[in-house]
This record gives C-alpha cells, sequence and structure tokens, in this order.
C-alpha cells in the first residue's frame, strides 16, 4: 500500500482535528502543517510529530505532497485550492468550498481539466446516524419522502469572522436535503438576518422539490444551547436524527424503535474515505459539484431573505451560472 503524504493548511481549531486522526490513519505520512501564524504551526507540528511547518503552504507544493487538507477561513478557500489543483495534487476543502459562485464554479472547471481528487468537507455525510438513516430511506422503511426539517442552532463560533449562519452552518443542511431528496430543490423561500453580528446570525429556509416535497432549515448563532437534529417525514413514518450523539429513532403506525448505530468518528470516515479516493481514483462523495450546489442555494437563500420573495432556482442558475451541472 503506497503511503500518501498530508500537509494541512490552517492549524487552527479543524486544522488540529484533522492532525488527530490522520496520525492514526496507516499509509497516511503527515509531513506538512502550514499557517500564516508560524508559532501556531509549530505548536501543532510539535504536538503531532509532523516533520516540516511553514507559513507558506507552497512549499509543501513544492516538496511533491501527495493531498492537502485546507482548513483555513472561509474566504481563502477558492483561491489555495485553486493552486493546489492546477499543480494536479488532491485536496479537500473544509466546507463551504467557496465563498461565491464564481469561486465554486471555477474550481469546478479546474478539476474537470485535471486529475485531482477534489472533496468538500461536508462531515455530516459520514455521520453514522446519517449513513443509517439513508440506508432505512432507501430501503423503503418510512415509504416516500415528502418532508425533512432541519435544526442547527446553538452560540456564535468565534473563529467564525468572514462569513454568516447561512454558509457556515446551513449549509450542512442544504448538502444534506439534497442528500436526502437525492433532487436538487426547484425553489427556495427564506427569512433571517443579523441580530447581534455584522453578518446574518439566523436564517429559516424552505427547500421545494418537485412532487410537493419540503426540506425546512433552521440554523441560528443565537439560541445558548446547541441542537444538531433532524427530522425526516415519509408517508409510512418518520426518521429523527441526532447528529451529536449519533441517535437515531424511526417512528411508525406499530411503534417507535431505536436502531443500533455504529460508533465511528464522522471525521475519521471523512478524511479516510478521501485517502482511499486518492488510491483508488474514484470520485469522492462529496465532489467539488456538491461543493458548486450547496454553494449556489446558499446564495439563492441569502437572495431570497434581501428580496423578501421566493427564489426559483433554474432562473437564478441561468443567471449565476456560466456552466452547466
Amino acid at each position: 500500500m503506497r503511503e500518501i503524504s498530508v500537509a494541512i493548511i490552517g492549524a487552527g481549531f479543524w486544522g488540529k482535528n484533522h492532525a488527530r486522526v490522520l496520525k492514526e490513519m496507516p499509509g497516511v505520512n503527515l509531513t506538512y502543517v502550514c499557517d500564516i501564524d508560524i508559532n501556531r504551526a509549530k505548536e501543532l507540528a510539535l504536538r503531532y510529530g509532523i516533520p516540516k511547518y511553514t507559513t507558506d503552504y507552497k512549499e509543501a507544493l513544492s516538496d511533491d505532497v501527495d493531498a492537502f487538507i485546507i482548513c483555513t477561513p472561509s474566504t481563502t478557500h477558492a483561491e489555495i485550492a485553486l493552486t493546489i489543483i492546477r499543480e494536479e495534487r488532491h485536496v479537500l476543502i473544509e466546507k463551504p468550498m467557496a465563498t461565491t459562485i464564481k469561486q465554486a464554479e471555477d474550481i469546478v472547471t479546474e478539476a474537470g481539466c485535471n486529475k485531482s481528487v477534489v472533496m468538500v468537507g461536508f462531515i455530516e455525510r459520514f455521520n453514522p446516524a446519517i449513513e443509517l438513516g439513508k440506508e432505512l430511506i432507501e430501503n423503503g422503511e418510512i415509504g416516500n419522502i415528502i418532508l425533512s426539517y432541519s435544526k442547527r442552532i446553538g452560540s456564535w463560533p468565534e473563529r467564525i469572522g468572514d462569513i454568516g449562519v447561512v454558509k457556515d452552518t446551513a449549509i450542512h443542511d442544504i448538502d444534506l436535503a439534497m442528500y436526502i431528496f437525492n433532487a436538487e430543490p426547484v425553489t427556495v423561500y427564506a427569512k433571517g438576518g443579523s441580530i447581534k453580528h455584522k453578518l446574518e446570525d439566523h436564517v429559516q429556509a424552505v427547500l421545494s422539490f418537485e412532487g410537493d416535497r419540503s426540506a425546512l432549515i433552521e440554523a441560528n448563532w443565537l439560541t445558548p444551547r446547541k441542537k444538531r437534529e433532524m427530522h425526516i417525514t415519509g408517508e409510512e413514518g418518520v426518521i429523527s436524527i441526532q447528529f451529536l450523539s449519533r441517535d437515531i429513532v424511526v417512528e411508525k403506525a406499530e411503534g417507535s424503535r431505536s436502531p443500533m448505530v455504529k460508533q465511528v468518528e464522522p471525521l475519521m470516515a471523512e478524511v479516510q474515505h478521501f485517502i482511499n479516493c486518492i488510491r483508488n481514483g474514484k470520485k469522492p462523495l462529496v465532489s467539488e459539484v456538491e461543493g458548486l450546489k450547496a454553494t449556489l442555494i446558499a446564495e439563492a437563500i441569502l437572495e431570497s431573505m434581501k428580496i423578501g420573495k421566493v427564489v426559483n432556482l433554474e432562473e437564478f442558475k441561468d443567471k449565476e451560472l456560466t456552466i452547466t451541472i
């Protein structure tokens, strides 16, 4: 098994988490940590025995590192990712993949021109409760899905300052709604605004899908108690998922049950999937195309909040996109 060399860009909260799981992963050599703060890079390197640290991630590019994990502020994701992709290296980009539709389009276009594995860090796709919920839905456990309701609320994470709650928090549930429904929404309607922060800190959005199906998304940075949950309603029952405890409950006419959920750390599963895709030359579960779709819908939500009207996604695509997805 060929060893994959990896560099982490950004030694903050998520960079530390990625370093921890990478050091536990067989067949992976974590060789670099990069951060504009050299002391922070050095501290993380010493903690996990990473041999090289630098303020310039391009040093790792010139040192033939195979793969990069971007954990920098959101507004820097696209520029760094494009540089890495153009060097035909592999990259895992923490969400959001980009902060504008144009940036996300550029990543999709560039990724299509070379052999880089490009993956977006929608970690909830790898939450074992979501994996089981998806499996139950596909097996017809609760019949055809008609509604999902997601709640992702809590206090403001002070490390976030460059994007609002839609692109930082609600974007998880934007991606999950498309994953659960196996479709893209046709319209978006949202209300929200800013109460305590510079950018929007609360949103309530309705994503409408064909067949009179809807995904309701609630997200804020105002609620003292952290909650992460999703309730999926089908014609024959309801599946409720608790993301933090990784619990799942299935409610049907004959009663409710709590199926066993495997105990797997989502971040470990996510990074392992990325490494496996590099080894096997496969497209990741969450590719750059999914990153662009989520960015587009996040922008449509912000547009709906601004104009106070329903946004038609097909019309919005025609106006905002220059490529076909």
